[in-house]
């Protein structure tokens, strides 16, 4: 991983995907800075999945530069996007539902492993210490996320809002330099979304940084640092919360021209 004085974690220039006749992203750029929760919002069919799908490797971009700590980086796959340090989480949780809390986090720790499949298979004692080590950083990520109370329940009995905290353990697993969370308060209730802001709050202040795709726009402007709005897969505003709340063009996108 790159060195975590660099002040710009990832930086994209360029950005543009077509599906057939769609445009779904049209010159897109966008700098998070170290330590930022930055945010990326529009209308449904704006375009901010599909941005997070070029990012972490699900999607091929028609154009496009990616740096990632002052890097080139080419988001090819989806284990090699997590390895060069970028994790994330989807808006339709993914998780594996008949292992328990503890299995799904000691999973996206074994981004960082260095024994190997020949370890594994002879259970060398590197293997078997460094298998001990996941399994306690997996709780102290469960206890972080304040859902430690639950690591031996299979993730499929957790409530909505703990199996979306259990997602963040598993992205926190990896170590990341960017965490990049896909409607993180889809579904949930007030009470979550309050313990869910604490949690991002807390992420950043230890020093995380954090790229948001949120329908909940109150619950951005309270959150980000900066926010990028895209319409039509094009980005129509930048700037920090209070700016975007004032840009025009945000308000036509988000209310209508025509004075409803």
């Amino acid at each position: 991983m790159a060195d975590s004085t660099t002040s710009t974690v990832l930086k994209v220039s360029g950005i543009s995907k077509r599906f057939g006749g769609l445009q779904a992203l049209s010159d897109v750029n966008m700098t998070i800075s170290r330590g930022q929760v930055y945010g990326l919002i529009g209308p449904n069919g704006a375009g901010k999945t599909t941005f997070f799908n070029v990012i972490t490797g699900l999607y091929t971009p028609d154009t496009g530069h990616f740096e990632l700590a002052d890097k080139p980086y080419q988001p090819s796959a989806v284990h090699k996007v997590a390895r060069a340090g970028i994790a994330r989480t989807f808006q339709n949780i993914r998780l594996f539902a008949e292992m328990t809390a503890l299995e799904n986090v000691m999973v996206g720790r074994h981004v960082r492993t260095h024994s190997g499949l020949i370890g594994a298979v002879l259970r060398t004692r590197r293997f078997k210490a460094e298998e001990a080590a996941i399994r306690e950083r997996a709780r102290e990520l469960l206890n972080y996320v304040g859902i430690a109370k639950y690591a031996d329940f299979k993730a499929r009995t957790l409530s909505y809002g703990d199996q979306r905290r259990l997602e963040i353990a598993r992205a926190l697993a990896t170590d990341p330099q960017l965490i990049a969370l896909d409607e993180p308060a889809a579904g949930m209730n007030a009470t979550e979304k309050v313990q869910l802001r604490e949690l991002i709050d807390r992420i950043r202040r230890d020093g995380r940084t954090i790229l948001l795709i949120e329908h909940d726009v109150k619950l951005v402007m309270g959150l980000c640092d900066r926010v990028t709005v895209l319409d039509y897969g094009k980005p129509i505003a930048e700037g920090t919360p209070a700016e975007v709340q004032r840009n025009e063009k945000v308000i036509a996108a988000y209310l209508g021209t025509g004075g409803h």
